[in-house]
C-alpha cells in the first residue's frame, strides 16, 4: 500500500535547529526558529505560568475528559482581552479551545468548507508557510496575492486591493491581526479601514490569525485591528494562540472564535465546530489551557503575566532598535513589530550567512529578532553586508 507514497521533504526549520545546535563556532547566532528567547538565549517558563502550575498541581482532582469544547473558562476569560467589552457581541460568539493556533486555523478552515464548499481562501504573500497548506488540506481552494514588497519593506497595498478585487462573495480573507509573520509589517489604520470596506462591499469572510497579541505594541494596541474588523462585519473567524504570549509553545494552547449574526446561528456554529473537533482530535489537551485560565482568574497572576509580557515586548523592540541603529539600511526593522522581519535575500545568501558567518536564518530571509542580543547587531550587519544582503535596501 505505502509504495504509492512519495517521500515528503524534511521540515526546513527542524533542519535549521539541528544545524545550529551542531555548529561548533562559539559566535553562532540563531535567528531562525520562531520562539521568544531571553537575554540568556533561553525560552523561559513564565513566572506566572509556574505559579499557576503549582496551583493546578495542588487543586486538580481529576483528569477526566472535558469534552470537545475544552476548558470553557479558558476561552471565556480570553475574550475580553482579545475583543474588549463582550456585551456588544451578546449571543453572537461561539468559542472552542484548540491545540494551538494551528488547530484553530484548521478547525476554522474545516468549518468554512462545511458552510461554503466552493469558497476560496485569499492569502497574502509572503505569509506563514503553513497557512496555505492548512486551508488546502481542509479542502478549500487557495489563491495568493501580494502582501508586501520585501525590497522596499512596505505593504504592497495595490497587490492587496487586486487580490481582494478578484474574490467572490463568500470567499475567505486571511488577515494577520498584528505582528505579521514573517515580515513584521502590519497594515496602517487607514489600510485596515479600506480592507474592511472591501470585505463588506464584496461580502467576504475575514479570518484573523492573532498569534502574537501583546508582543507588538501592547495587549490593547495589538487587538485594535481585530476589534475594528469584528465591529464592522456580521461574520468573522479568529484563530488565537497563547503559545507565544504565555510562552506555552509545547503545550499547544489556542482557541477558535466565530462571530455570527445572532444566537440561533451561534448555537448551530457551536454544534458544528464541536463535531468537527470531535472527529479531528476528540478532546483538546488540558494542561496549558488550565494554566492560562488560572493566570487569568487570579488578579495577582494576571498582573505578573502582564508585567512579564511587557518585558518580553520591550526586549524584542529593543533588539529591533539596536539592529536598526547598526546600519541605516536596516532602519525599517525598528518600525516593524513582533518576532520577525523578512529581509530581502536569496537562498544562496542565506546559506552564505550560515556557512561563512554562523548566522542562522531561514532560506527565505526571515529573521527572529528575539534570537539575538543587542551586542549581536554589529556582527549581523557585517555578515549581511559581506553577503550582499543589504544591496536592495541601499538602493532604496
Amino acid at each position: 500500500m505505502f509504495e504509492a507514497l512519495a517521500a515528503k521533504p524534511p521540515d526546513a526549520l527542524l533542519g535549521l535547529i539541528k544545524a545550529h545546535s551542531s555548529d561548533p563556532r562559539a559566535h553562532r547566532i540563531d535567528l531562525g526558529v520562531g520562539v521568544y528567547r531571553d537575554a540568556d538565549g533561553n525560552t523561559p517558563v513564565l513566572k506566572a505560568v509556574k505559579a499557576a502550575e503549582r496551583i493546578l498541581h495542588d487543586t486538580q482532582d481529576s483528569k477526566k475528559y472535558l469534552g470537545p469544547e475544552g476548558d470553557a473558562g479558558f476561552s471565556g476569560l480570553l475574550q475580553p482581552i482579545i475583543f474588549g467589552d463582550m456585551r456588544r457581541f451578546e449571543g453572537r460568539m461561539a468559542a472552542l479551545q484548540t491545540p494551538g493556533g494551528t488547530g484553530a486555523l484548521r478547525l476554522g478552515a474545516e468549518l468554512l468548507r462545511a458552510a461554503r464548499p466552493g469558497a476560496t481562501a485569499r492569502v497574502g504573500a509572503p505569509t506563514w508557510p503553513n497557512h496555505a497548506p492548512i486551508f488546502a488540506s481542509a479542502g478549500l481552494a487557495v489563491e495568493a496575492h501580494t502582501f508586501a514588497d520585501l525590497k522596499s519593506q512596505t505593504v504592497d497595498f495595490d497587490g492587496v486591493r487586486a487580490g481582494l478585487a478578484a474574490a467572490a462573495p463568500g470567499d475567505v480573507v486571511l488577515l494577520h491581526g498584528c505582528c505579521h509573520n514573517p515580515t513584521g509589517i502590519d497594515f496602517s489604520r487607514d489600510q485596515w479601514r479600506e480592507i474592511i470596506d472591501i470585505v463588506k462591499s464584496q461580502r467576504l469572510i475575514p479570518f484573523i490569525d492573532l498569534a502574537y497579541q501583546g508582543l507588538g505594541d501592547g495587549l490593547e494596541e495589538d487587538a485594535w485591528a481585530t476589534r475594528l474588523v469584528l465591529d464592522s462585519v456580521d461574520e468573522a473567524l479568529v484563530a488565537y494562540s497563547c503559545d507565544k504570549n504565555f510562552g506555552l509553545y509545547r503545550d499547544r494552547v489556542g482557541a477558535l472564535y466565530v462571530l455570527t449574526r445572532g444566537p440561533a446561528e451561534t448555537a448551530t456554529v457551536a454544534s458544528n465546530v464541536a463535531w468537527l473537533a470531535r472527529v479531528a482530535w476528540s478532546m483538546p489537551p488540558d494542561h496549558g489551557a488550565a494554566v492560562t485560565r488560572i493566570v487569568l482568574e487570579r488578579p495577582d497572576l494576571t498582573a505578573m503575566w502582564r508585567e512579564e509580557l511587557d518585558a518580553m515586548r520591550a526586549r524584542i523592540n529593543g533588539n529591533r532598535a539596536a539592529l536598526a541603529a547598526a546600519d541605516p539600511a536596516l532602519a525599517f526593522v525598528e518600525a516593524q513589530r513582533g518576532l520577525f522581519s523578512n529581509l530581502f535575500m536569496t537562498k544562496a545568501q542565506a546559506v552564505g550567512l550560515r556557512e561563512r558567518h554562523a548566522i542562522y536564518c531561514t532560506d527565505s530571509g526571515r529573521i527572529n529578532l528575539a534570537g539575538m542580543q543587542p551586542a549581536d547587531a554589529g556582527p549581523i550587519v557585517a555578515a549581511l553586508r559581506a553577503e550582499g544582503c543589504l544591496a536592495a535596501a541601499d538602493a532604496a
